[in-house]
C-alpha cells in the first residue's frame, strides 16, 4: 500500500469522529448583548431594537469616534438574529460567525491533530467572518460617508486601489497574499489603499458598482476604473500606473532642458529635474508628480542615456545617486537640491513642500492668491503680501527684474512677493490703484493684508510709480520696517473681486476632454461590463437606429402628390378617424375600469406573502402598489389603467399592500433605497405620519432586490389638475350616476402619473436596483 493512501486510511476514522467533539464556549461576540435583547425575544422585538440602535449609532449622525465600529457590530448582530438558521446555529454552538457548527474549539483540536501531517493550514482555516479575517485590512476599511467626504476628494491628489471583499469568498483568500504585498508597496510609494466589506457596506459596494467579490478597482479624480486582469503583482502595479495621466513627467535631454526650465514664465511654476539611472520613470516619481501637478512641473533625466552628458556636467550631477533639483526664476542654478542613495516618499514630500512657489509668483487665479496671501487669523499671525502691478513686454522688464532682486534679498516668513499683469486682472488693479493717472502705463507696488474671505483687504500703495531705482528700494524697505511695529500703516481699505483664472483651458478644449473621457468609459463598458449594465446604452442605441431608418423609409415611400384631391382609402379614413378621436379614446379608456380578467390585483397579506414574493420563480416579479383604506378605490383604478398594457407578460404579478396594516414592513424596505447623498434625519416627530400612498415596488423575490417608483407630485403639469375633462368625470358618472370633479380624487390618481413609463424601464432592466439581505416577515 502506498504511504499516502495509508495516511489517509488512518485519518478517515478521526475525521468521522469530529462531530462528537465538544462544542465551543460562547465567543466574545454576543449578538443578544449587542442588541440588548433576551434569547427568547421575538423577531419583532429584535427588529425594533436594531432600528433604534442603528438610528443612534449611524456614523452619518453620530460623530463619536467609535460609532462606525459600533454600527458594524449592530448590523452583524441583526444579520445573525434575523436569520433563524444563523440564530439557531449561534444558540447551539455559541459561534457568532457562519461556520455551521464547526466551532473554534473543534478547529483548534483538529489543527493540533493534523500538525504531524503535511497539510497546509490554509486548507482548513478560512476567514469566514470578521474575527478570522486578516487584520492587515482593518486599517484600510472604508465606510460610505468616509469614502464620499474624504476618499473621493483625496483621489485628486493620489490614485486609490480598492478591494471589495466579503465573507465566504474563496477567491478573496486566493488573492490575499498578492494583495497584501502590493498594498504595502503602493502605500509606501504614495498611492491610497482601500478595502470595502460588501457584507457590512453593501450601500458603498453598490455605489461603486461591485456586484461580485472579489472586485478590484481604481479611483482617481473621482473616476472609477475596474481591474480586469489576473491578480499578480506586475498587473496591479501597471494598473495603478495606467490610472495616472501620461504627461506628468517629461523626458529631458541636452536638447530640450533649456526650453523646459525656461517655461516657468508661461506656466508660472517652479520646475523639478529628477536625475536617476533607471531607464523608465519610477512609479514613485509619477505619483509625486501627480500629487504636486498644480504647483510644480516635472522632468526626468536618465543619466545612463547618451545625450545627457552636458546636462549632468552643467549641474555637477552624481550619476550614482538619485538627485532632485528645483529651478525657479534662474535656470543657470538650482534653487534647492536633495540627493540620497534611495529616495523615500517622506524625503521628497518635505523637499517639494518647501519649494511649491516661485520667488515672485504671478497671481493667475484666486486659489493661488489665497495660498500666498492668507487671511489674517490673529494679531500675532500677520502675513503681508507685496504686490507688483505691472504690464507685459520689454517695457516693464526692468521694473520686474528690480522687484525680483529686492524680493530675493528680503525673503521672510511673514512676507510674500507676488505680481500681476494689469491687463489680465483689471478689476484687481483698479480696486488698488483707483485708476490713478500717475500709475497709468507704469508699474506700481502695493503692500496688502487680507482681512476676510469676502475680499476685504487693508493696503498701502507706494506714492510714486515703481521704477526699480535705489530710491524706490529704500522707500519700500523703510515701509516694511515700519510695518513690523505699526500695523496701522495699512490705512486704506477696499474690497477686491476674485481673480480671473488665466491658465484655465478654453471651453472647447474642456468639452473635447470630457467627450474623450465619455467615449473611453463607453468603450471600456462595452468589453468588460455585463449585459445587464449595458441595457440602457443598447436601448438608446437601437431606439436611435429605429427612428433613423423609420424616417428614411417614410420619406422614401411618401407621395409627392399629396396636394392632389383624391378620395381617401379605407386605411386613410381609419387613420383619420383614429387621429381625430385620440382625445375621446383617452377619455374612454381612462374611464373604463379594467375587469378582473384583464388586470388581476390581489392584496399582499401574511397568508400569501411567501407564495407571492418569497418563493417567486426566477425571472418573476411582483409589482406592489402601496395604498391606504381612504385611497384604495381611486389608486387601484388608476393603477389598473397604467399597468393594463403590461398584463400580457406572464412573469409580472400585480398586488397591493395596505399601509395601515404593514407600514413597518415598508419602512424597513425603504431604508435600503438611500441614494449617495448623506442620509437625512428620517426619524423625526413626523416619522409615523409619512404618506407613502402611491409608491410602487417591483419585488424580485428570487434575487432579493426591488425597484422603487415614487409618486408624481401634484401640480407638476399645469393644466391637468385644473380640468374636469378627463376620465374621472365618466368614471364617477358610471359609479354614481352623475358627473363628478373631485379635486381630491384627481390629486390621488395623479400620483401614479407616468407609471407606465416606469414599467417600460422596469422591463428594459434600466431601473436602479436596491438589494436586501433577506425578505422581512410581513407581521
Amino acid at each position: 500500500m502506498e504511504p499516502g493512501r495509508a495516511a489517509w486510511m488512518l485519518l478517515l476514522p478521526l475525521l468521522l469522529l469530529l462531530p462528537a467533539l465538544p462544542a465551543a464556549a460562547p465567543g466574545d461576540f454576543d449578538p443578544y448583548r449587542v442588541l440588548g435583547v433576551g434569547r427568547g425575544s421575538s423577531q419583532a422585538d429584535i427588529k425594533k431594537a436594531y432600528k433604534r440602535l442603528a438610528r443612534e449609532w449611524h456614523p452619518d449622525k453620530n460623530k463619536d469616534p467609535g460609532a462606525e465600529d459600533r454600527f458594524i457590530q449592530i448590523s452583524k448582530a441583526y444579520e445573525i438574529l434575523s436569520n433563524e438558521e444563523k440564530r439557531a446555529n449561534f444558540d447551539r454552538y455559541g459561534d457568532a460567525g457562519e461556520s455551521q457548527g464547526f466551532s473554534q474549539h473543534q478547529h483548534r483540536q483538529f489543527h493540533r491533530f493534523h500538525d504531524g501531517f503535511y497539510f497546509d493550514e490554509s486548507f482548513f482555516h478560512f476567514p469566514f467572518n470578521s474575527e478570522r479575517r486578516d487584520t492587515s485590512d482593518e486599517k484600510y476599511l472604508l465606510h460610505f460617508s468616509h469614502y464620499i467626504n474624504e476618499i473621493v476628494p483625496d483621489s485628486f491628489k493620489k490614485p486609490y486601489l480598492i478591494k471589495i471583499t466579503s465573507d465566504w469568498c474563496f477567491s478573496c483568500i486566493h488573492i490575499e497574499p498578492v494583495w497584501k504585498e502590493v498594498a504595502q508597496e503602493l502605500e509606501a510609494l504614495g498611492a491610497g489603499i482601500g478595502v470595502v466589506h460588501a457584507g457590512y457596506e453593501r450601500r458603498l459596494a453598490h455605489h461603486l458598482g461591485a456586484h461580485s467579490t472579489p472586485t478590484l478597482l481604481g479611483l482617481i479624480n473621482g473616476k472609477i476604473t475596474f481591474f480586469h486582469n489576473a491578480v499578480v503583482r506586475e498587473n496591479l502595479r501597471q494598473f495603478v500606473e495606467n490610472l495616472l495621466p501620461g504627461n506628468l513627467v517629461e523626458k529631458i535631454t541636452d536638447k530640450n532642458y533649456i526650453r523646459f526650465l525656461s517655461d516657468w514664465r508661461k506656466d508660472n511654476k517652479p520646475h523639478v529635474l529628477l536625475f536617476d539611472h533607471m531607464p523608465v520613470v519610477p512609479l514613485l516619481y509619477k505619483l509625486t508628480a501627480f500629487a504636486y501637478r498644480d504647483y510644480l512641473s516635472f522632468g526626468y533625466v536618465y543619466v545612463g542615456l547618451r545625450g545627457t552628458e552636458e546636462l549632468s556636467s552643467q549641474y555637477n550631477i552624481n550619476v550614482y545617486s538619485p538627485t532632485m533639483m528645483v529651478f525657479k526664476e534662474h535656470i543657470d542654478r538650482p534653487a534647492d537640491v536633495v540627493q540620497a542613495r534611495e529616495m523615500k516618499k517622506q524625503l521628497i514630500d518635505d523637499f517639494l513642500s518647501q519649494n511649491k512657489f516661485l520667488m515672485v509668483a504671478r497671481l493667475t487665479n484666486q486659489r493661488l492668491f489665497q495660498e500666498l496671501c492668507p487671511v489674517k487669523k490673529s494679531h500675532r499671525q500677520r502675513k503681508h503680501c507685496v504686490v507688483l502691478l505691472t504690464g507685459e513686454g520689454e517695457k516693464f522688464a526692468e521694473a520686474y527684474e528690480a522687484f525680483l532682486t529686492f524680493a530675493v534679498a528680503n525673503t521672510k516668513d511673514t512676507l510674500k512677493f507676488v505680481y500681476i499683469y494689469n491687463e489680465r486682472q483689471p478689476e484687481f488693479a483698479d480696486a488698488l490703484l483707483m485708476d490713478d493717472e500717475k500709475y497709468r502705463g507704469r508699474s506700481a507696488v502695493v503692500i496688502l493684508e487680507r482681512r476676510n474671505n469676502a475680499g476685504k483687504i487693508a493696503y498701502k500703495a507706494l506714492e510714486e510709480a515703481w521704477q526699480g531705482s535705489k530710491e524706490d528700494n529704500f522707500i519700500l524697505l523703510d515701509l516694511l520696517d515700519q510695518l513690523r511695529t505699526d500695523p496701522g500703516l495699512l490705512s486704506s481699505e477696499t474690497v477686491v473681486a476674485d481673480l480671473n483664472d488665466e491658465l484655465a483651458p478654453m471651453f472647447l478644449i474642456r468639452w473635447l476632454y470630457s467627450s474623450l473621457d465619455y467615449i473611453s468609459d463607453c468603450w471600456d463598458s462595452l468589453f468588460h461590463s455585463n449585459w445587464r449594465e449595458m441595457m440602457p446604452l443598447l436601448s438608446l442605441l437601437f431606439s436611435a437606429l429605429f427612428i433613423l431608418f423609420g424616417t428614411v423609409i417614410v420619406q422614401a415611400f411618401s407621395d409627392s402628390s399629396d396636394t392632389r384631391d383624391s378620395p381617401p382609402s379605407e386605411k386613410e379614413e381609419a387613420a383619420t378617424k383614429t387621429e381625430k378621436n385620440d382625445v375621446s379614446f383617452s377619455k374612454e379608456s381612462n374611464s373604463r375600469i379594467p375587469k378582473k380578467g384583464f388586470v388581476e390585483v390581489t392584496e399582499l397579506t401574511d397568508i400569501n406573502y411567501t407564495s407571492n414574493l418569497v418563493r417567486l420563480r426566477p425571472g418573476h416579479m411582483n409589482v406592489v402598489l402601496i395604498l391606504s383604506n381612504s385611497t384604495k378605490t381611486p389608486l387601484l383604478q388608476k393603477f389598473a389603467l397604467e399597468v393594463y398594457t403590461f398584463t400580457g407578460s406572464s412573469s409580472l404579478h400585480f398586488s397591493f399592500l395596505s399601509l395601515d396594516k404593514h407600514r413597518e414592513w415598508l419602512e424597513y424596505l425603504l431604508e435600503f433605497a438611500q441614494d449617495a447623498a448623506p442620509i437625512p434625519n428620517q426619524y423625526d416627530k413626523h416619522f409615523l405620519e409619512r404618506d407613502y400612498t402611491g409608491y410602487v415596488l417591483a419585488l424580485n423575490g428570487h434575487k432579493k432586490y426591488f425597484c422603487l417608483f415614487k409618486p408624481h407630485r401634484s401640480g407638476d403639469e399645469g393644466g391637468t389638475l385644473g380640468s374636469c375633462e378627463d376620465y374621472d368625470a365618466s368614471l364617477h358618472a358610471e359609479a354614481r350616476g352623475k358627473p363628478s370633479c373631485s379635486p381630491g380624487s384627481r390629486s390621488i390618481k395623479n400620483k401614479l402619473h407616468k407609471l407606465s413609463f416606469w414599467m417600460e424601464r422596469l422591463l428594459e432592466g434600466s431601473l436602479q436596483r436596491f438589494y436586501i439581505p433577506s425578505w422581512p416577515a410581513l407581521d
